[in-house]
């Protein structure tokens, strides 16, 4: 096909290829800013030219058919070098200007990203950020977004990874519950206890300990014990809650820790401080993105700016002092 047949096509190759990352006319509709009508009768046309079927469409979802896919894939390297050219072209201009769309667990985008981008936005008046906030795992390039805030022990290596700061998971309950229940002393004594689980990442209803190493008298201390409880979430902002209304014992990431009062002291109290938990939320902060030879410079600023945050301290103190607290009262 000659070029100048080609051309009109380009925009609709496009919405395929957008098309198939989404597997939803609605979705490709929005990342385009198009009517879901007119994606649908553009990928029409589209088949109409080509001469053959692109696209399986039902009530439920929107398949590619295998001639559709073999398109999709041929085309996809050249519309990736297209994008990363013209990116490198328009930061030539001294301004980072452009949309970065972010996504982030809902707990630490609620808490910290939303601050922060609000301070980043006046510094950079140009730049605009779509934050989604979601705890399911994101695919960055099939979704179309430029950056993932993700707390994780292992990045994937098909992807960039800026680290923002490191970060843990603490045994945490309420004064309440201690002196009502007691205070556990050793990993094995919360199979007795009411615990509140985190769900996702495939986590089930057993947790692994490993002493601290400056409490171990030998690298090989590990305890698994089962725990249950009334309560399993997938967001640590309401394991938070609970944790707050003495609902039992449970896992938060250090940043979803509630703020001390004006005495120092945490309305939660670390629980069990010279174990931790295995497996759960990771142990680094990082900003995530597909790997590219061109990073916009928009993305660029923003990363930096994060970086620049997370380093100067966000984290609330964790007051380990059970026994004192918990017999005062």
């Amino acid at each position: 096909m000659a070029s100048d047949q080609l051309s009109p096509l380009l925009a609709d190759l496009h919405l395929l290829t957008v098309l198939a990352a989404t597997r939803s006319f609605t979705e490709a509709a929005r990342r385009l800013g198009v009517s879901k009508a007119s994606a649908s009768m553009r990928i029409s046309e589209l088949e109409r030219t080509a001469g053959v079927l692109l696209v399986r469409r039902t009530t439920r979802s929107v398949g590619l058919t295998e001639a559709g896919q073999q398109l999709v894939n041929d085309m996809l390297p050249a519309f990736g070098r297209i994008s990363e050219s013209y990116t490198a072209v328009k930061d030539l201009v001294g301004t980072p200007r452009g949309l970065v769309r972010v996504t982030a667990p809902v707990a630490l985008g609620r808490q910290h990203l939303a601050p922060c981008v609000a301070a980043f936005l006046k510094q950079f008046p140009e730049i605009q950020i779509e934050l989604e906030l979601t705890d399911r795992f994101v695919n960055l390039a099939n979704e179309g977004f430029d950056l993932a805030i993700r707390h994780t022990n292992t990045p994937p290596e098909t992807h960039v990874a800026w680290v923002l700061c490191e970060t843990r998971s603490v045994l945490m309950a309420s004064p309440a519950y201690l002196a009502a229940r007691g205070v556990p002393t050793h990993p094995s004594e919360l199979s007795t206890h009411d615990c509140l689980l985190y769900l996702g990442g495939g986590h089930s209803a057993n947790w692994t300990f490993v002493k601290t190493a400056r409490a171990a008298k030998s690298a090989d201390e590990r305890v698994g014990v089962s725990i249950r409880g009334s309560l399993k979430a997938n967001n640590s902002e309401v394991l938070r809650d609970a944790l707050l209304a003495g609902l039992g014992i449970g896992l938060l990431p250090d940043f979803s820790l509630p703020p001390a009062n004006a005495d120092g002291e945490s309305s939660l109290l670390r629980v069990l401080p010279d174990w931790q938990v295995q497996g759960f939320f990771g142990d680094r902060i990082y900003a995530l993105r597909p790997w590219s030879a061109q990073v916009p410079k928009a993305v660029q600023c923003l990363v930096e700016y994060l970086r620049a945050y997370f380093a100067s301290g966000f984290k609330p103190s964790v007051n380990s002092s059970i026994h004192q607290r918990v017999t005062k009262g």
